[in-house]
């Protein structure tokens, strides 16, 4: 199962948990998982404008160290270690 990180301004949802082992096969899943066993956590991830839903631009996931760039569809292994953080936006002076 792979090993999912929750940021400290959703513990509330998870009742204080900070880690998990959760079963998926990508993003999604692991997202859908998640909010199974803590109902609310999707919608503070997820955003379902449009036909197809994604990541909250606010939210970043990293998988095995690396920011995702294609959120959701992202395939995770079973060893796979996942965070969702912060999006950090840069621009230009």
């Amino acid at each position: 199962m792979a090993h999912v990180f929750i940021p400290s301004l959703m513990q509330k949802i998870t009742n204080g948990i900070s880690e998990i082992e959760i079963e998926g096969q990508n993003v999604r899943q692991i997202i859908d998982n998640l909010d199974t066993k803590f109902p609310g956590i999707k919608e503070k991830l997820v955003e379902h404008k449009g036909p197809i839903p994604k990541l909250k631009s606010s939210i970043s996931v990293a998988v095995d160290g690396e920011i995702s760039n294609i959120g959701l569809i992202q395939k995770i292994s079973v060893d796979s270690e996942i965070h969702f953080l912060p999006a950090i936006a840069g621009g230009r002076d």
